[in-house]
């Protein structure tokens, strides 16, 4: 249970911050006047505690949806941590019900937060379609990025907790984008566009092959 709360806390936490970033991102773009005063420190820190909040009322809601349920039969999952799906699996009475409330809870998360970011994603693209080459070019490098990433993150979630409860062998794989090749990669995605990182590369590759 210990293990089950953690993880969607932390997925949770990940997910609201996503789309918190992409606030941000419209916010550089659209109104680069206002950026200073739109995203100030108190703006950040209650997106951040917003993000937290969010991330524990949806791991609570998972938390007391499978606490309770009565486990008497066999107590192997076919999964690299404690999921909710493997879980209601092991149960010993019907899951249906919280099955669907468990579609209900992580489903839509996953769903509406995606589509959020959709959406804002088309506002700015909306936006930037009138401002000149050079300009378009440098506001999609700086979302390039973020999209990566929640590509990496949002299409195995949905692709697990969109769908009736149920569970699958390829559920490890895609659950492995989620929790461990996306935040894993979040590090080198981001630092890739600054520049400093760039150029350091850049010397340490062209030490490394010295030309003949």
């Amino acid at each position: 249970m210990i293990q089950l709360f953690t993880t969607h806390l932390f997925g949770g936490i990940e997910t609201f911050i996503l789309t918190g970033m992409v606030y941000d991102r419209y916010v550089a773009i659209c109104k680069p006047l206002h950026y200073a005063t739109i995203m100030n420190k108190q703006r950040c820190n209650t997106i951040v505690i917003a993000c937290c909040t969010g991330g524990f009322i949806h791991s609570g809601s998972q938390f007391l949806l499978t606490t309770f349920l009565p486990f008497c039969g066999p107590n192997e999952i076919d999964h690299y941590f404690c999921d909710v799906y493997p879980l209601l699996k092991l149960a010993c009475s019907d899951t249906h019900v919280i099955g669907l409330l468990v579609i209900a809870n992580s489903g839509l998360v996953a769903l509406v937060t995606f589509v959020v970011l959709m959406l804002s994603y088309f506002c700015i693209l909306n936006t930037i379609r009138t401002y000149s080459a050079d300009i378009r070019s440098k506001a999609l490098s700086t979302c390039s990025s973020h999209v990566t990433v929640v590509v990496l993150f949002f299409v195995p979630a949905l692709f697990i907790y969109i769908r009736p409860a149920t569970t699958f062998p390829e559920d490890k794989i895609f659950a492995l984008f989620y929790t461990i090749i996306a935040p894993m990669f979040n590090p080198l995605i981001y630092t890739l566009r600054n520049m400093e990182m760039k150029n350091a590369m850049r010397k340490v590759w062209c030490h490394q092959i010295p030309l003949k």
